[in-house]
């Protein structure tokens, strides 16, 4: 079957493609049919099917005779091991830990918040919370006490599962303090919390509260998966909100189980047995679809890799972990292979590594520039696939799907809309416009399987967020536009569209233009407030290891660059070099605070920052140009 057919068959009847679809899930008791309209803007799938996101994940792989497969490889450069689970081992691990949680009074549709680092028992507690039909929420491992305390008071959690330490390149994250402080700072107190301690870090418990992972489930018996209904919620995932208190995006249980089994093949094109890496953390959206869920629901064996893209020891770790495992498929941010880059412009570590069984690259969570695309196809010499999604969505909107047909890559763009997904570009007022042209990206309602159906005890703000500003469409957020071969490009998020006298601009596009400059190794381009001009762009480049070129050579070269390709109308004339750039954990650069500091606004601290001495950095180079007074 082509791309063509394939979309035009879920257009002539949804529900029956999603249907269909749903017969390669196990269910206690199918469904009777697929979309439950809930009225204003509120949808369902699957509502009345029975089934079990763990047995699917885990037990019924062993029921099949498949129990002696791998389902979990944890790489940890960080800590100098390596270990394997296979399908079996993994069920009797996620029965025990479960049975222990039920023991202490966890039940159906209680809320449990996970705070671990990127080891096997975090997934082994989402599993386990999964087989009980508790809703779990993992926050990432790490974050500061206050954040965690604000989704403790809104999750209500009654547990917490938490690790003693994360560990990163040359320092130990200590956890249980920052868990600790965050419960102090919570309304909402937890039953009890169960600590999973490491060898590197080992923490004190609070007496009455905190239990031992290994001694909480000894001598506990062993639980079987709980049938809950399609619409029960799996799991709350926290995504920033403007406003500063998060958005609580839940998932429910059959829509993602169908969906998540359906990206496998028809997106990733691996088929059960086939190893599958995405270069996550289990605290991103990324983590729960594609480090756990994705891969263990169709029977792959999924690799929970505890290290960085370099200095764990070298920028050649993602090909030593390829070689090693026999990767087919790797799932990565456009971010992560720009530091590869920087530190091998020349690509020479992929040559240490057998890396032939790798079949295709994706790239997700941050615009994909083309340098970094033809970086990478040079050096793998496999498909380079970016693809676009969200949080809330859980999978690609638009992506190139391999297991049905490999499309014309065109960098630049995450290619096609997926069935379920009707994208449009829409203006101000909300009309469609024509091919080229910039404007808002909506999706036409309802949202395939898989996505939000709403916000976690946040209706109204869920209405507001997504649904009211384009009624009967989903607003994405981000901008961009089609193509004449309906080939989407995703320029910005939709607050980065800048305003230079009259002229609506992408910032994405400058980015891009900066990006080809072969002595630039990763750039951020922003819109500060200007009395002439409504807004003017900056860049900010970091160069490639090695580059000894004088700093403002290179600013020169690329203001010619952008004249050359975007033209005057652009105004690109500012432009510094920095070390490094501020982003979250997860890599995104965080523009909008960047923004915030050239015009001397109010900003808070971003939740989700890696590091923020970057933004003192920052600071500096923007006073050196004239901003930040």
């Amino acid at each position: 079957m082509t791309y063509a057919a394939m979309y035009a068959r879920w257009q002539d009847n949804p529900e029956a493609f999603w249907m269909e679809a749903a017969e390669a899930i196990a269910w206690h008791r199918p469904p009777t049919k697929a979309l439950t309209d809930k009225g204003d803007g509120l949808y369902e799938w699957f509502a009345d099917g029975l089934t079990n996101t763990c047995y699917n994940a885990v037990d019924r792989h062993v029921d099949a005779g498949r129990g002696e497969q791998v389902a979990i490889i944890h790489d940890s450069p960080v800590t100098h091991t390596k270990r394997e689970i296979t399908f079996v081992e993994l069920r009797n691990r996620v029965a025990t830990l479960a049975g222990a949680l039920r023991a202490k009074g966890v039940e159906k549709g209680d809320r449990v918040i996970i705070y671990m680092p990127m080891i096997p028992e975090a997934l082994e507690a989402m599993l386990a919370c999964a087989r009980i039909g508790a809703v779990h929420s993992v926050v990432f491992g790490g974050f500061a006490a206050n954040e965690l305390a604000v989704r403790i008071d809104d999750a209500k959690p009654k547990a917490i599962i938490a690790a003693s330490a994360g560990i990163e390149p040359g320092r130990i994250v200590h956890y249980k303090p920052l868990l600790d402080a965050a419960i102090d700072l919570a309304d909402h107190k937890p039953d009890f919390c169960v600590i999973f301690q490491r060898e590197q870090e080992v923490a004190q418990l609070v007496e009455g509260r905190d239990v031992n992972w290994h001694g909480f489930q000894y001598g506990v018996q062993p639980v079987d998966c709980v049938p809950v209904e399609g619409n029960h919620p799996a799991y709350i995932l926290y995504t920033s909100g403007t406003t500063g208190q998060p958005k609580g995006v839940i998932r429910h249980t059959g829509g993602q189980l169908v969906a998540l089994n359906w990206t496998m093949k028809n997106i990733y094109n691996v088929d059960p047995g086939d190893v599958f890496w995405a270069a996550s953390d289990v605290g991103w959206v990324v983590g729960h679809s594609y480090i756990c869920y994705g891969p263990l629901i169709h029977g792959n064996t999924t690799i929970v890799f505890e290290g960085k893209p370099v200095g764990t020891p070298d920028a050649g770790t993602f090909w030593r972990v390829m070689s090693e495992h026999k990767v087919k498929a790797f799932f990565t941010a456009p971010t992560a292979l720009r530091a590869v880059k920087r530190e091998d412009p020349e690509g020479a570590l992929v040559k240490d590594y057998d890396i032939s069984g790798l079949q295709a690259v994706y790239l997700a969570g941050e615009r994909a520039d083309p340098d970094t695309i033809e970086w990478a196809q040079k050096h793998l010499n496999v498909p380079v696939i970016d693809h676009w999604w969200q949080t809330e969505t859980g999978w690609a909107i638009a992506a190139n799907p391999l297991g049905v047909e490999e499309l014309p890559i065109k960098p630049g763009s995450p290619a096609v809309p997926m069935p379920g997904y009707q994208v449009e570009i829409l203006d101000d007022a909300g009309h469609p416009v024509g091919p080229d042209t910039l404007g808002a990206i909506a999706v036409k309602l309802p949202l395939p399987p898989g996505t939000l159906p709403n916000l976690w005890n946040a209706e109204a703000r869920f209405k507001k967020s997504y649904l009211n500003t384009f009624p009967g469409y989903y607003e994405t957020g981000d901008a961009g536009m089609k193509d004449a071969d309906g080939y989407l490009y995703i320029m910005a998020r939709t607050d980065d569209v800048i305003n230079v006298a009259g002229h609506r601009l992408s910032t994405g596009g400058m980015e891009e233009v900066l990006a080809g400059h072969p002595d630039v190794a990763e750039c951020a381009v922003i819109g500060v407030s200007d009395a002439l001009k409504g807004q003017m762009p900056v860049g900010f480049l970091c160069l490639n290891a090695g580059c000894d070129r004088d700093h403002a050579e290179v600013v020169n070269d690329v203001v010619k660059l952008v004249r050359e390709k975007i033209g005057p109308v652009a105004a690109f004339k500012i432009a510094c070099v920095v070390d490094r750039l501020p982003k979250t954990r997860s890599g995104k650069i965080l523009r909008g605070t960047m923004v915030s500091i050239a015009d001397g606004a109010e900003w808070k601290m971003p939740a989700t920052i890696d590091d923020p001495a970057i933004l003192d950095e920052i600071t500096v180079a923007l006073k050196g140009l004239g901003y930040a007074q």
